[in-house]
């Protein structure tokens, strides 16, 4: 029994490793179409656990994240784009090629329970086919990239568009999310969506309902930020959140197109003989005394002038000590003469500290006059005029 259990257990790691080596899907699309690839979380769930779900019955359902970029690049082509709101969310490889031509993609799955990772292989192969020649954009104001991108989904937008423009063959150019044509950022609230672009395409023209939207009084309306309202018998959204903007809504006609111009002839990349060169002839003088006198000239008169009215305010202005003296006061001139004797006095003692004490500090000096006075019984000596009579005023007033 055991060495049955052993051969199981080889076998299935066997297959697993034979699927893993061969997990290469291959999709070929048509150019000018829409391709939409979705990365099931369930898939890659069977690649982290193979054996769980055999043995103990065990069925994970852990977040997983996924990067996927072209094989031997850093990223993806620049017609394809990912998208994965939420790491319990599938993703969502979309995009319309535009030219023919091979993309390998490689998607990686990481695993955030156990930090697995799983690696598969996409091969897009894009075809030539003529591009539908009628097309039309249409806005959803109420709907997000995750939420259109399913194919139920797509069915239900394709229907509207088909009672719109009043035929069954119609297929889906391109899905653009509003963001990367520059819309805003939508606030974290109910009722606020991101908004999504989506373009179709038929070999039918237009119908009547699309045309009113080239009428002037409809772009009139747009204009003016009135808001437009439905064209009579117009309105084939069977759910709100597919009810489109009439203001945002484009048509395009592939068959008014001006043919691309004729690429150039290459040359031999000889020029032709032309003759001798001829230089141009020298230009005429030209004076530039006026330029020096402008540059040179008045620049410096100016800072003339400012000198000679700054000399005259520092110079002239002044009055001298002379002047300044006989307008002053003799009794504040006796003072200010004291102040600086005392000063000097002062500087004399703190050079040599023997020296005798100072008139100032004696019990019995004068400040007026500098005289000593003789000594009396009081130990209160007043020292200047005005302490014999506090009320007397020793300044003269005019």
């Amino acid at each position: 029994m055991a060495g049955c259990r052993s051969w199981v257990f080889c076998l299935t790691v066997c297959a697993v490793s034979l699927f893993e080596a061969s997990a290469e899907i291959k999709v070929t699309i048509p150019v000018g179409r829409f391709f939409t690839y979705e990365l099931l979380r369930e898939t890659f769930q069977n690649d982290f656990e193979p054996l769980s779900k055999l043995y103990a019955g065990r069925l994970y359902d852990d977040p997983m994240i996924f990067k996927c970029n072209r094989q031997t690049f850093p990223d993806l082509p620049e017609w394809l784009r990912f998208t994965q709101r939420h790491p319990y969310d599938n993703g969502f490889l979309y995009g319309t090629p535009m030219s023919p031509g091979k993309s390998v993609i490689e998607i990686y799955a990481i695993n955030k329970r156990s930090y697995e990772a799983a690696r598969h292989i996409l091969v897009i192969k894009a075809t030539a086919e003529k591009m539908l020649p009628y097309q039309a954009e249409f806005f959803l104001k109420l709907r997000e990239i995750e939420k259109v991108l399913p194919s139920s989904v797509q069915d239900e937008i394709k229907q509207d568009v088909q009672n719109l423009w009043d035929t069954e063959a119609l297929e889906i150019v391109n899905i653009t999310n509003a963001l990367d044509r520059g819309g805003r950022v939508p606030l974290p609230l109910a009722g606020h969506f991101e908004g999504v672009y989506v373009k179709v395409g038929s070999e039918q023209y237009f119908s009547d309902c699309l045309l009113r939207v080239t009428t002037p009084e409809h772009q009139k309306q747009c204009r003016a930020g009135d808001k437009v309202k439905v064209p009579g018998g117009c309105n084939f959204c069977s759910i709100p959140s597919n009810c489109i903007t009439w203001c945002k809504t484009e048509l395009f006609d592939l068959t008014k197109r001006q043919p691309a111009p004729p690429a150039p002839t290459m040359g031999s990349g000889i020029l032709e003989d032309g003759g001798d060169f001829n230089p141009p002839e020298s230009p005429p003088s030209r004076d530039f005394f006026p330029d020096y006198i402008v540059t040179v000239i008045v620049p410096l008169i100016l800072a003339i002038i400012l000198c000679l009215l700054l000399a005259y305010i520092m110079f002239g202005k002044r009055e001298g000590v002379e002047k300044r003296n006989a307008r002053t006061n003799q009794i504040q001139l006796y003072h200010h003469h004291t102040i600086h004797g005392n000063s000097d006095e002062l500087r004399s003692m703190a050079g040599d500290r023997g020296a005798p004490s100072p008139l100032s500090t004696l019990p019995m000096f004068n400040s007026r006059t500098g005289d000593r006075a003789a000594p009396l019984q009081s130990d209160c000596i007043p020292l200047i005029m005005a302490q014999h009579d506090p009320y007397s005023d020793t300044l003269p007033r005019k």
